[in-house]
């Protein structure tokens, strides 16, 4: 299925967004996701499914000093 990741349309054949951060390597303990525009909570990632059409913002947080 297509979706939208950040701006850019990508394929993937993951159902849940914990899936699509884990197919892409992303530690989930430092990202936001925004799933058609709206926040979600960490402790939901693994019940939300993605479908066709779908848009996701990722924000990865990065510590510095």
């Amino acid at each position: 299925m297509k979706i939208v990741v950040n701006g850019k349309v990508e394929n993937t054949d993951q159902d849940t967004i914990l899936n699509y951060i884990l197919e892409k390597n992303l530690e989930p303990k430092t990202v936001i996701v925004e799933y058609n525009f709206k926040i979600v909570k960490k402790d939901t990632w693994n019940n939300v499914k993605i479908k066709d059409g779908d848009n996701l913002e990722i924000l990865n947080f990065v510590g510095g000093g």
